[in-house]
């Protein structure tokens, strides 16, 4: 009796999962039952996988009847998932009526995997009818991109479309044809107009932009929003970062909350504004942004900030190329420390901010042991070749590289071409060229070529290691060999 209940219970649960499971067998007879569905290639075993597992199962439940989340389990389910080439997990990928469109590259969470899909989900421009539905579209958080056009078969609405599906994953559209909107915006043939979110709306910017071009192309339009879209200061989020990091961005961090304080919110985003305003009006370039510094609180500490600290905001830049700078002084609320902080950036006299450990008072082991600030008096020397391995201390293949490279730099340790040299890349900032996702990442930097290092991909023993810096060294190795043991002499009995 016991046994029928548990096994009823144990199917019941089983039941519960909104996660489709496909397999080699039923693949391709399922996935084209899909207007649009995620698939997550995963190993039972793999840590990332376990780690998505609760948050692509909450996704799932969330957008049950919307889009739907299948999973593939790679380990016995082998075609299927070579056929999609799949190399590593979880990878997931996005498919339309049965052809897999691309890689999702979205949030890992439940939240950034709702709101990704929801936005690809439906047409990529939602059609609007009366002014309730436009009142209701540009009432969104977000910005809202509308096309107004006379004739639904125009050229310049299907430019629109064509922009509006390219950027459908960033960004909101819709399109109209009614009269009764054409009219109340003034738009004769054909209009595209940018509205900034109400929440943002402010007094040293428009709440809206035309496009203004004469000739209606898709390439011009999608130029025209990406130069628009966040204007002055926009609320940087997990959705909208990817679009504003890599660039020249300036941040104020504090508590920004446009759902519990949005009075608060804004009143130091008009502080920053104010100032951003008067150096962009300069010609000055730099992108401006307020975050919360909760969410960012990884940004804040890379910037060696207090997260913690009340309720003024805390300032950095961050440019292109990674260089950090930070506002030592506090925030004012007439801005003027903010206009100093700027005045001193623009003129070249602010010192770059370097995250490091401190420099070793005896750094003189077989592998050099390279932080933040000593990294360009090791690494770019010229006359060095010098190889580079970043770890964290935490890592598994870094522990077990060790020996092997301790052992190599000791066969080295008399070369004076060559340094071998360690970095952990989680207490110190790692410079530009280098690009470090994983660990160990090892690079070889040659010497008079230091602006352009070579990361290394082969073996990871120590005859490896030799073998390709005799291929790789500027001058000839000069390895330490070992004592030959001695042969013991024979003795005849």
């Amino acid at each position: 009796m016991w046994k029928l209940i548990f096994v009823a219970a144990l199917t019941g649960f089983c039941q519960a999962s909104d996660v489709l499971d496909f397999t080699d067998d039923d693949f391709e007879s399922n996935i084209g039952n899909h207007e649009l569905i995620l698939v997550e290639f995963f190993a039972p075993w793999c840590g990332h996988c376990k780690r998505l597992a609760p948050e692509y199962e909450a996704a799932a439940t969330r957008l049950k009847g919307i889009v739907s989340l299948a999973k593939v389990d790679c380990t016995v389910n082998s075609n299927v998932c070579g056929k999609y080439g799949v190399s590593g997990y979880p990878t997931l990928k996005i498919f339309r009526d049965g052809e897999m469109s691309g890689p999702y590259d979205g949030p890992r969470t439940a939240d950034g995997i709702v709101t990704f899909l929801k936005k690809q989900a439906g047409p990529s421009s939602v059609p609007l009818k009366t002014d309730a539905d436009f009142a209701k579209f540009i009432a969104d958080g977000d910005a809202s991109v509308v096309g107004f056009f006379a004739e639904d078969d125009s050229t310049a609405q299907s430019e629109f479309l064509k922009a509006a599906s390219a950027f459908r994953e960033n960004y909101r559209f819709a399109h109209t044809n009614a009269e009764s909107l054409l009219r109340s915006h003034g738009v004769e043939e054909a209009e595209v107009i940018l509205f900034r979110p109400p929440k943002l709306n402010n007094k040293f910017e428009d709440s809206f932009v035309k496009f203004s071009e004469d000739k209606f192309t898709s390439n011009k339009i999608k130029k025209f929003i990406q130069d628009n879209i966040f204007g002055i200061c926009p609320h940087m989020t997990d959705d909208n970062k990817d679009q504003l990091k890599g660039k020249d961005l300036l941040v104020a961090y504090y508590d920004v909350d446009y759902e519990k304080n949005p009075k608060g919110s804004n009143y130091w985003r008009n502080r920053v504004m104010k100032v951003a305003k008067g150096f962009l009006d300069q010609g000055k370039k730099l992108n401006f942004a307020v975050a919360n510094k909760n969410m960012f609180s990884h940004d804040v500490s890379e910037f060696g900030l207090d997260s913690s600290a009340g309720e003024l905001p805390v300032v950095a830049i961050r440019t292109a190329k990674g260089d950090k700078y930070v506002m030592n002084e506090e925030f004012t609320r007439d801005g003027k420390s903010l206009e100093s902080f700027l005045h001193d950036y623009f003129d070249g006299k602010l010192k770059r901010y370097l995250k490091s450990e401190p420099i070793p008072e005896n750094n003189d082991g077989p592998v050099k042991v390279l932080v933040a600030e000593n990294f360009d008096s090791i690494v770019n020397d010229d006359s060095k070749d010098v190889l580079i391995e970043f770890y964290a201390p935490w890592c598994g293949h870094c522990k077990s590289l060790e020996p092997k490279y301790i052992e190599l730099g000791e066969k080295l340790a008399g070369d004076p071409n060559v340094v071998i040299a360690k970095m952990d890349a989680t207490a110190n900032d790692v410079p530009s060229p280098y690009e470090v996702s994983g660990f160990p990442t090892l690079y070889f930097s040659p010497a008079g070529s230091k602006m352009n290092p070579m990361r290394y991909e082969g073996g990871r023993e120590v005859s490896d290691f030799i073998s390709y810096l005799k291929k790789e060294a500027t001058n000839p190795l000069v390895i330490q060999e070992e004592p030959k043991k001695k042969k013991k002499a024979r003795t005849d009995l």
